[in-house]
């Protein structure tokens, strides 16, 4: 707990305690009718004490709410500020609106589309045209079996609660959090001891087992918001919308939770159409479904939202990358875990540093990590509000090598945005061994080598005796150990006779005997060598990269005449809805061609980055959106001076040293 808030909530529980001793005082006086000024002066010490227990509640309020530019009461209203001239320009609004809505669905609206629209452009540009990355479009409707093998029909839950009288549900998280929070913030008479008991709650909150979460639910007696009523025990819902496959039924599916299982699953073709070489990315662009709970917080949580994902084939042999040295000098916040294990901050490490001292895993995570900072940072996200978060080790998948997510600081706290994890090769070989397709990759010898080959050879015969209609997935699962496992249950067989070995398709552990597998090693000549490769995945959500860049563009300043703040959104040109404006100074039939040209966005201007003034036939003025800065350019050179600085290829700064500068009274218009 930070120690001032600490030593505050100590002072004022013990100057409440003096103030309740004062206050027996007083009474026992008065009891004992003792002289009136030996009373009043009673009064006049329990009054004083009773200021001094009021000015550490302010200050304690102070401590724990903020009375700055980063507050809760601030940030909400600069939140509503922001929400109210996006809903008000129609960048996006509530899906259904006219029947009251859906919570976790939006529409966008014109302007809205086309941030969208660039975001999406510059993401392609970026990384699939950039790193010459293979695009698909998959399906978002996925049949079970796909689902399955990756995990997600068994594990892509939240804990939920129930109004036990309405049946109404709820995240059983959050309302652990809100109760903490609100707590922590408005109950100035908790003791530091019991302040910090719900810090450690919230610290480790997505960590709790169910057991736990629903223990701490009764404990501190917390109902359903709404009615009051008691709630049931947290128990899991699967976040994937359910749906079949055909009018028969017969063939359960669900809508995709994420891109990714549909670029897995064609990894074979993938691998061909590349002409058999690793390493390869493939990447995908498109809409995933999670059928929230409870979904709050905007557009930060939704039910349906847009994926940019990428999985990146390697040799986990060998996970160097040719353009590593290109991003090894950036500079950013970074946050190991060792560092949020002993409570410190984020802080300014060089990603080569981070890399050479193993911090990140591996070049190809470092360079991803990398191009993911360039991506944001170009887009208008700060640098000084994004920081790159490891994952904890009770985070992480237990097949995952390491995990960092790009974390973008806004009005809710700090928001996860995208994730880029190394996920070892669990995803090929979940699908390999699911579906009976090899998903591998072959590494040519340019001379046979020697080598030591794993030898599983099931029985059959056995097997079938044993487990009947279950044999062909007990031998797959045996075929599909590796060596580690193999040579364990190896020496088990020889020293037990029988081993416990658990079947994923079967969902159980079955019990195997000496007699049903032989397992030894060989020497052969190998032509090649076949293996799973691993992935490297970072995955973006796109409408919290937007929700966070709309945040981050936008500011307030006064309008001319200085009677009330515009609002403006500072978008940089490659993400801006409108890059330019093209209007006449005043109406004259001399400027009719740009009378053509001029739009109707002049309502519109404080998200537009650039806008042209016709006040002359052979040269305009092109004013910048954020300095407000002028210059003037021939008419033909117009065009292209903006659409070289939209693009990227040029600065304003740029323009600003080659082109004359204007001044003129309608600067502030």
């Amino acid at each position: 707990m930070d120690t001032t808030e600490d030593s505050l909530r100590k002072a004022l529980a013990e100057k409440q305690s003096a103030v309740e001793g004062q206050g027996n005082a007083v009474r026992a006086l008065k009891a004992a009718k003792v002289a009136k000024a030996e009373i009043d002066a009673a009064i006049g010490t329990l009054n004083a004490l009773k200021l001094e227990k009021s000015a550490i509640e302010q200050q304690l309020q102070a401590a724990v709410s903020g009375n700055g530019p980063d507050s809760s009461v601030n940030r909400e209203a600069f939140r509503q500020a922001v929400v109210n001239t996006l809903e008000r320009r129609l960048f996006y609004i509530p899906s259904f609106k006219i029947y009251r809505g859906v919570a976790g669905l939006y529409d966008y609206g014109p302007p809205g589309c086309a941030v969208k629209s660039n975001v999406l452009a510059f993401w392609r540009q970026h990384f699939v045209l950039e790193e010459s990355m293979l695009e698909v479009d998959c399906p978002c409707v996925t049949p079970e079996v796909v689902l399955k093998a990756s995990g997600h029909v068994d594990k892509f839950t939240d804990l939920m609660v129930k109004d036990e009288k309405t049946g109404t549900c709820y995240r059983a998280d959050h309302l652990l959090k809100d109760f903490c929070n609100e707590k922590l913030q408005k109950d100035l008479s908790i003791t530091a001891e019991k302040a910090a008991e719900l810090k450690h709650v919230l610290a480790v909150l997505d960590d709790l087992p169910t057991e736990e979460l629903g223990a701490k639910i009764k404990e501190y007696g917390i109902v359903a918001p709404d009615t009051k009523n008691p709630l049931s025990d947290p128990y899991p819902f699967n976040l994937m919308f359910q749906t079949s496959i055909g009018p028969s039924g017969l063939l359960p599916g669900y809508m995709r939770p994420e891109t990714a299982q549909g670029i897995f699953v064609n990894f074979k073709d993938l691998y061909y159409y590349n002409g058999n070489k690793l390493p390869f990315a493939a990447a995908q662009i498109g809409q995933a479904f999670t059928n929230e709970i409870s979904p709050r917080q905007g557009l930060l949580r939704v039910r349906e939202f847009t994926l940019a994902e990428i999985e990146h084939f390697v040799d986990p042999e060998d996970k160097s990358h040719p353009k590593y040295p290109e991003v090894a000098d950036l500079e950013f916040l970074m946050f190991p875990r060792d560092k949020q294990m002993s409570g410190q901050s984020a802080k300014r490490i060089r990603l080569g540093e981070a890399v050479s001292k193993g911090i990140v895993n591996n070049e190809t995570l470092g360079y991803f990590i990398g191009r993911v900072y360039l991506f944001l940072t170009c887009l208008g996200i700060d640098k000084e509000r994004l920081r790159f978060r490891q994952h904890l080790a009770n985070e992480m998948a237990h097949y995952a090598a390491d995990c960092w997510d790009a974390e973008i600081e806004c009005s809710y706290g700090w928001i996860e945005c995208v994730g880029i994890a190394d996920r070892s090769a669990y995803d090929l070989r979940a699908h390999s061994e699911k579906s009976g397709v090899p998903l591998v990759a072959h590494e040519k010898f340019s001379e046979p080598i020697e080598m030591e080959k794993l030898v599983i050879a099931p029985v059959k015969r056995e097997l079938g005796l044993a487990f009947k209609g279950n044999q062909k997935m007990v031998v797959e699962a045996l075929e599909a150990m590796n060596e580690k496992e193999a040579m364990e249950m190896k020496a088990s067989l020889e020293t037990k006779g029988e081993v416990e070995f658990y079947v994923c398709t079967l969902e159980k552990n079955v019990c195997i005997k000496k007699n049903m597998v032989t397992i030894s090693k060989e020497k052969k000549k190998e032509y090649q060598r076949v293996f799973t490769p691993s992935v490297i995945e970072p995955s973006f959500g796109i409408g919290r990269i937007i929700y966070c860049l709309f945040e981050h563009s936008f500011y307030m300043r006064p309008s001319k005449a200085g009677d009330e703040q515009l609002n403006v959104f500072r978008f940089p040109p490659v993400v801006a809805p409108i890059k330019c404006t093209v209007f006449p100074l005043v109406q004259n039939q001399q400027y009719e061609e740009a009378l053509q040209l001029a739009n109707d966005m002049q309502g519109q201007m404080n998200w537009v980055p650039f806008a042209i003034t016709v006040d002359s036939t052979s040269s305009v003025t092109i004013r910048e959106r954020d300095s407000k800065d002028q210059i003037r350019v021939n008419v033909e050179e117009a065009a292209s001076v903006v659409k070289s600085v939209t693009d990227g290829q040029r600065t304003w700064d740029d323009v600003w040293s080659k082109f004359p500068h204007h001044s003129s009274g309608s600067t502030e218009d």
